[in-house]
């Protein structure tokens, strides 16, 4: 990657860290599933908007559609309702150390369902190394009794899970010839129309008092800044960097919301917390693999064919 795709990723996961500090302060006025909805509704307008100007065309297959609704319950609807949730109980900073775990559910996931991405020595390491990380941030209290906290921790996993399993059903929007725009336009349509009748329904919210001035902030934040632009500023990486550089995102997001509910918010992780994190960073670092390559690269002088520079000069 250049000087412009490592600015990308950085602001991508300032973008993305952020969600978890906008979301804090709109729970103080706002229950999980209306602000999940105005999530998605909203972030879906605005995309639309961007789809029309840009001259492109939503598509109008059934098929496709059919496609949207399900990636929607996948990487909207199940992952951010829970995330939500889960941030009612636990520290954005806490709920962000485990959104970090989605690289290791996708390798466990790619393994069972695709042919192409299985396991290696590595990516067992990875996986090892991180969910240690997991049971070290559960500690000593879950013997004694989840309660909500550690069902809110629960339920942050689950939600990456869902993060993992929407990676490799949306590998089908590729060969179906939906531009990922549209793909990110379509899916929060559909998970808009899912959640509406959840949240009047569970909600209720006419009978909500008018939220306030910094809530509608921490809205406008979520939706334009951590969904619609981050939705944009993805696919770009995506089409620049390739989806390997993008896991890197995952290494940066806790950072930015650790820090920020730290000095906005006030919060505090416990020394487990961060021991936890730093299990799960070694872990995406062993999945990851670049850093083990450069290691042997260093102390044997020679480069492997994951080296761009291994091609250099050859005949190809």
């Amino acid at each position: 990657m250049g000087l412009l795709e490592w600015a990308m990723l950085v602001l991508l996961s300032i973008l993305w860290g952020g969600s978890f500090f906008f979301i804090e302060v709109a729970l103080s006025d706002l229950p999980p599933f209306t602000l999940v909805f105005l999530r998605v509704s909203l972030a879906a307008g605005v995309l639309y908007l961007v789809v029309r100007a840009t001259g492109a065309r939503m598509p109008r297959d059934w098929r496709v559609w059919s496609a949207f609704a399900a990636m929607a319950v996948l990487n909207n609807v199940v992952p951010f309702s829970l995330l939500t949730w889960g941030q009612t109980q636990i520290a954005s900073g806490l709920a962000a150390i485990l959104n970090a775990t989605t690289p290791l559910w996708t390798v466990v996931v790619a393994h069972a369902l695709t042919s192409d991405e299985k396991l290696t020595a590595g990516k067992i390491a990875g996986l090892a190394l991180g969910f240690l990380g997991v049971v070290l941030m559960f500690g000593t209290a879950a013997l004694d009794g989840l309660g909500l906290a550690g069902l809110a921790q629960i339920a942050c996993l689950v939600a990456t899970l869902s993060y993992a399993l929407a990676g490799i059903y949306g590998r089908r929007f590729r060969a179906m010839s939906v531009a990922p725009l549209a793909t990110a336009c379509g899916q929060l349509t559909a998970a808009a129309m899912m959640l509406l009748p959840v949240a009047l329904l569970v909600d209720e919210p006419w009978r909500l008092a008018p939220p306030g001035t910094e809530t509608w902030a921490a809205i406008g934040g979520l939706v334009l800044l951590s969904t619609a632009a981050a939705y944009v500023l993805y696919f770009r990486l995506l089409a620049t960097a390739g989806a390997t550089n993008l896991l890197l995102v995952t290494f940066l997001i806790p950072v930015t919301a650790i820090l920020l509910g730290a000095f906005v918010l006030g919060e505090a992780l416990e020394r487990e917390h961060l021991l936890g994190m730093a299990f799960i960073a070694a872990g995406l670092i062993a999945i990851d693999g670049r850093v083990a390559r450069a290691v042997r690269r260093l102390f044997s002088g020679k480069k492997d064919s994951t080296d761009p520079e291994y091609f250099q000069g050859r005949d190809i």
